[in-house]
């Protein structure tokens, strides 16, 4: 695989994508309108277990959230292939939405968002540079520390 292409630059960084993770509630994975994709919010499973679990700011550092991040944007990159049938349709990572479990005293947000921010430029280049907004919340699904949902341009239909 071409390293051009943001199946060849996964391949490159070593990233297998699991299978996407099945909605637990209520809502759908990924809603598509015209040529926009939503994908909902994903949490840091590995394996369908969280990589980690708790708050940035009570025992979860700042670089354990980043990676937490990266896996939020692993999994919604593994929801992108299966709502298009792999990545080639997609022509930019439009948003990304950071939500950070968190004391109220913590204050480095955004640079727990990085670790998702960082992988979507890695896999899909200057495309995947985006608008982004990260807020600190008391608490996620599952105790999770990092939640992270993307709007995405994709080819039509």
């Amino acid at each position: 695989m071409s390293g051009d292409t943001p199946a060849g630059r996964l391949q490159a960084l070593g990233i297998v994508l699991p299978a996407a993770a099945a909605p637990v509630a209520n809502y759908v994975a990924a809603v598509r309108t015209g040529h926009l994709l939503m994908v909902s919010g994903q949490l840091p499973l590995v394996e369908g277990r969280l990589s980690a679990s708790g708050k940035l700011g009570g025992g979860i550092s700042v670089e354990k959230g980043a990676e937490a991040a990266r896996w939020c944007m692993i999994n919604v990159i593994a929801q992108l292939e299966a709502a298009l049938g792999g990545l080639h349709a997609v022509r930019r990572v439009v948003r990304l939405g950071g939500f950070i479990a968190c004391t109220p005293d913590f204050t480095q947000h955004a640079t727990v968002m990085n670790g998702a921010s960082d992988l979507a430029v890695a896999v899909f280049g200057e495309a995947g540079r985006h608008a982004r907004s990260t807020v600190g919340v008391p608490s996620l699904p599952l105790d999770a520390p990092v939640e992270v949902e993307g709007l995405f341009e994709v080819d039509g239909v």
